[in-house]
């Protein structure tokens, strides 16, 4: 996308709560009364004063955001926002498309949240599924965490809540908050409004980030088991806001628990056969990493025009020609995994050329063993891993 930021003025966004234009500081009244004109959604632009000039979003904002704001070119322009505008608003849509932005804030519905519950900022997570999946919900679920969830409907989180084995969880919705008609209520119960902050207490089973049970997936033998998923993890080495390709990645787990690391992360699974694509997009759904995108076709031509990874995991595809090639050229830390005699020697000619950990795994499990217990190996692994 170009840069649009020598074209268009800098603008002010203004958080605004339920308590509308009494709600507003000083300054903040003052960038209203003094601007040009005035952007934002008609329930928004209802708190202002009549004479002031008002212009509503057009539905969808982002394909006509740009062209709006061209019209303005040498004009002050506000922006109305809800609560604190880099909370999930349009001031980060407008920083990351280039906009210079000034960002006059009010109290967020997080923060109200907050204070209503007596819940500190350190105990809480929040999640929010503003234009986006509840789905994302499910990766943050734990037994006891205090979670504020922003946006999304009653009916899909108590769906969501209820299949996940959270339906003990006490779930709290608080409406119209620092407006006259606030209402906080047992969500359950209640049937809400939709300015509203859904607030959980979970009561649930335990499922870790990483290195879940592989009956934590819906897979037909193609997956990465768990002991060698937390290997693989541990070598590919995720940080906040990373990108990962997942490769031949069968049930998704290594991109799903990479993405599971921390909510910034991303992957992209790659997989050849549609309805094993299909059963990662499950995947991804139940653990909570929704936003995880899956491509199906072949390696490696697939692989051109994908965003440039920070690691990448072959799980697949090793003894096709110049699939292991095109994932090297990319630069990123690089993690393989073969259980033929073909791929390993693609993975020793690797570890030859290019340096990095060559390792054999071999997993044994303790089984019965008619009246005894006895060792039952799985298939032995061999991985390379260049950083």
């Amino acid at each position: 996308m170009a840069d649009v930021r020598e074209k268009s003025p800098r603008l002010t966004v203004v958080g605004i709560g339920a308590d509308g234009w009494s709600g507003l500081s000083a300054k903040a009244c003052e960038a209203v009364l003094h601007a040009h004109v005035v952007l934002g959604a008609p329930r928004q632009l209802a708190y202002l004063p009549s004479d002031v000039r008002t212009r509503a979003w057009p539905s969808p904002l982002l394909p006509a955001l740009d062209e709006v704001l061209a019209e303005y070119e040498g004009h002050q322009v506000c922006v109305l926002a809800s609560g604190d505008p880099l909370l999930s608003g349009i001031a980060t849509t407008l920083r990351d498309r280039g906009y210079e932005i000034d960002v006059l804030p009010a109290l967020s519905s997080e923060t109200l949240a907050r204070a209503r519950l007596g819940w500190s900022f350190e105990e809480t997570e929040v999640v929010t599924v503003v234009g986006r999946a509840v789905d994302r919900v499910a990766r943050a679920l734990a037994p006891n965490r205090k979670i504020l969830v922003l946006g999304g409907s009653v009916t899909d989180l108590r769906a969501l809540l209820t299949e996940r084995g959270y339906g003990k969880s006490t779930l709290t919705t608080l409406e119209n908050l620092a407006a006259e008609n606030e209402r906080i209520a047992d969500g359950w119960a209640h049937e809400p409004g939709p300015l509203t902050v859904f607030a959980l207490v979970c009561d649930g089973p335990r499922l870790p980030l990483i290195g879940l049970p592989d009956s934590a997936y819906e897979h037909d033998g193609q997956l990465t088991k768990r002991d060698l998923r937390v290997t693989a993890l541990s070598r590919l080495a995720p940080s906040p806001g990373e990108l990962l390709w997942d490769v031949g990645a069968g049930a998704g787990s290594i991109g799903i628990e990479w993405s599971r690391v921390h909510p910034r992360n991303r992957a992209v699974a790659i997989e050849r056969d549609p309805s094993r694509a299909e059963r990662v997009t499950r995947n991804a759904n139940t653990l909570g990493v929704p936003e995880l995108r899956v491509v199906t076709g072949a390696v490696p031509e697939v692989l051109a025009g994908l965003p440039r990874p920070d690691a990448v995991f072959i799980g697949g595809g090793l003894t096709v020609p110049g699939a292991l090639e095109a994932c090297l050229a990319t630069g990123a830390r690089v993690v393989a995994h073969g259980v033929t005699l073909e791929a390993e020697q693609v993975l020793a000619a690797a570890y030859a050329r290019h340096g990095g950990e060559l390792h054999r795994i071999s997993v044994e499990q303790a089984k019965p063993l008619g009246g005894f217990t006895g060792w039952t190996p799985s298939r032995t692994v061999t991985q390379w891993s260049r950083e």
